[in-house]
């Protein structure tokens, strides 16, 4: 029996993707993700040192917007790759893609160069996060795949934390240089060693020609929604929500009608369990992203301090780190109870928050502040309950053949949930007293409205999440 073998046949855990046959895969894949997620928080911190540095100001937002629109594309490339092509050959691009975005942009004299080595960065971040699942299947046994989501969720969660405070290292003068410049060597050594550490993985996917317009319509909607996110000005910014639902919902018909799918048969039909469980994943991810606002609301009405509201934020992330541990020991009757459980978590936790962070409390109050930060780490915790298992849904309720095409639309649905919570969030705290009239009332009076109509898509979640049980899923494929 092989070490793969006897793994697959105990009792399953996280720690066994660290074993001696899975160890490589799980360095190579672990990593590519750690690549993303840590850069993503390093770059936010590092933002206003490069634009003291080299100006630029009026196009800091792109800085994010081109970055996530090319992950997009990168992890639609992982599906789309031309025939012939494995994944070793595609992670051996991805980071070497990463790798020559992050020498452009540390030796980018004016912000357009920087925009365009985030450009060639998200690229290549979206191909190594697209891989760490479009892979799983081949590096580890179906019981350890769980496993492997839990641990990528894990990876996110922590570098919540991590990455701000190493981009704090680099923050001064144009020491922001180096933050990107250290990742150029890392990219070629795990580009050098990815044909090595990685499986052999077949190229099992179904012909088709690439579904260019479907590309299209998701690239304008991911575009158009990232720039909603950007815009002060809240008529324009509704506006840009509305054309990217357009377009989403264009994507979406052709991809019904059409015979070259972007995404895995029955994705687009919510009769099927693999739809419903996209949008569940969508919904969390859309509800859970209202905590862009949380820092701001416990500085403008609690008292605390920047630092400070910085680490209780982080709790978010923690809360989704704790509960993706706590989630990979539970069998897999209980998987679909741990859904339908954080679903519910979150969208109460989120509900909360109208009455304990949208409060005057000036003085600081931890009767007040107390309750506040257990609804932030509730909400994170409800998220990681469940999202592991969400995953592993999507890889068993879809035929080998689309595999590649599953493991895609995951990246690129949490994407899509994560720009249009920011851009939807947006739009609530604009028109309800954040800018006007201002001030501490107008600051409650955002925050209650926010966090009442962010937890009310939560009851969405709860619905699909409740669907999944059903002894039939499988044979919905």
């Amino acid at each position: 029996m092989t070490g793969i073998e006897e793994i697959s046949a105990d009792r399953p855990s996280v720690f066994h993707l660290f074993s001696v046959p899975l160890l490589p895969a799980t360095l190579m894949l672990g990593g590519g993700v750690t690549l993303y997620a840590v850069e993503t928080y390093i770059t936010a911190t590092i933002a206003p040192s490069i634009v003291r540095d080299i100006g630029g100001l009026e196009l800091l937002s792109w800085m994010t917007t081109l970055f996530v629109a090319a992950a997009v594309l990168g992890s639609i490339f992982v599906a789309t790759r031309p025939r012939g092509i494995g994944l070793r050959s595609v992670y051996v691009a991805g980071a070497l893609i990463f790798g020559t975005g992050s020498l452009v942009c540390a030796l980018a004299p004016a912000m357009p160069f920087v925009l365009a080595g985030r450009t060639v960065q998200g690229f290549g971040a979206g191909i190594l996060a697209g891989l760490a699942y479009a892979f799983i299947r081949f590096a580890y046994p179906e019981p350890l795949w769980q496993k492997a989501s839990t641990l990528y969720a894990a990876i996110w969660g922590v570098s919540t934390l991590v990455g701000p405070s190493l981009g704090g290292l680099f923050s001064e003068g144009n020491a922001w240089r180096h933050a990107f410049m250290v990742l150029v060597p890392l990219c070629v050594l795990m580009a050098s060693l990815a044909p090595w550490l990685l499986p052999r993985a077949e190229d099992d996917r179904a012909h088709g020609k690439t579904p260019i317009l479907q590309i299209g319509l998701l690239l304008a909607a991911v575009m158009l929604v990232s720039i909603a996110g950007t815009i002060d000005v809240t008529s324009f910014k509704a506006l840009l929500i509305a054309a990217s639902i357009v377009a989403i919902v264009s994507m979406l018909s052709v991809e019904r009608r059409g015979r070259n799918r972007l995404l895995p048969t029955g994705a687009v039909t919510l009769a099927k369990p693999v739809a419903r469980v996209y949008l569940t994943m969508f919904v969390l991810l859309l509800v859970l992203t209202s905590d862009i606002y949380i820092p701001y609301f416990l500085q403008a009405l609690h008292g605390v301090t920047p630092l400070v509201s910085g680490y209780l934020t982080a709790l978010v992330a923690l809360g989704w780190t704790f509960a993706a541990f706590f989630s990979a020991t539970l069998s897999e009757k209980r998987a679909s109870a741990a859904i339908a459980a954080g679903c519910v978590i979150e969208m109460i936790a989120v509900a909360s928050l109208t009455i304990f962070l949208a409060a005057d409390n000036q003085s600081g109050n931890l009767a007040i502040l107390g309750p506040a930060v257990i609804g932030m780490f509730l909400m994170g915790f409800g998220v990681g309950l469940g999202w592991a298992h969400l995953v592993t849904k999507v890889l068993s309720l879809v035929d080998n053949s689309e595999q590649d095409k599953a493991s895609a639309a995951i990246s690129t649905v949490q994407s899509l949930g994560s720009a249009f919570g920011a851009a939807v969030a947006g739009v609530i705290v604009n028109s309800t007293g954040l800018v006007n009239p201002g001030g501490v009332a107008g600051s409650v009076s955002a925050a209650h409205w926010l966090y009442v109509l962010m937890a009310l898509p939560g009851l969405i979640a709860v619905a699909t999440s409740l669907t999944l049980s059903s002894p039939a899923e499988r044979q919905a494929r």
